[in-house]
């Protein structure tokens, strides 16, 4: 990548590693299933081989939920296989609850906002910030079937506009 001497390091290196960069893993089924209303940003508490196998393309987001469980806030349900190039891991379990790593501010304000009935954390993607890796979650409210028809129809309806727009 080519840098501009008029940046400074540190704009450089946000734009070399921004959050549009390809993720690692994306759960798509949260983004059929929930409403997004807000979205943030937390580190993740993770060995070393489970970095490695998330970099390798080793993690599944599907099924999971995030908590809080004495003030602080637990990945739950994700699975990172083992790395295969790791040695004798015979006690590692794959789907073992993970500590998201956020500001206590954020915390205490995500926790208000998780008392409203009917919303809960969903994890939408994993993603490199710098050398670390990033869980983007979002706070999100269930859809109702009707709803998920009514998106898939829509979706469908400005597909074909789309394609008669070209045509």
């Amino acid at each position: 990548m080519l840098y501009n001497s008029r940046l400074t390091f540190y704009d450089q290196r946000k734009i070399r590693y921004s959050p549009g960069m390809k993720s690692f893993t994306e759960n798509r089924k949260a983004l059929h299933d929930y409403e997004i209303l807000e979205k943030f940003d937390g580190g993740l508490e993770l060995l070393g081989h489970e970095v490695k196998s998330i970099r390798s393309g080793g993690a599944r987001l599907v099924g999971s939920y995030l908590t809080f469980q004495n003030g602080e806030l637990w990945l739950i349900g994700s699975k990172i296989s083992r790395y295969a190039k790791a040695g004798n891991l015979e006690e590692y379990d794959p789907e073992r609850a993970r500590k998201v790593l956020m500001n206590k501010n954020e915390l205490q304000s995500l926790f208000g906002k998780l008392q409203q009935k009917g919303l809960t954390l969903v994890p939408l993607s994993l993603y490199p910030r710098v050398r670390h890796i990033k869980l983007s979650f979002g706070l999100g409210r269930g859809r109702k079937k009707h709803d998920k028809r009514d998106k898939l129809k829509k979706r469908d309806i400005d597909r074909e506009v789309r394609r008669l727009d070209y045509t």
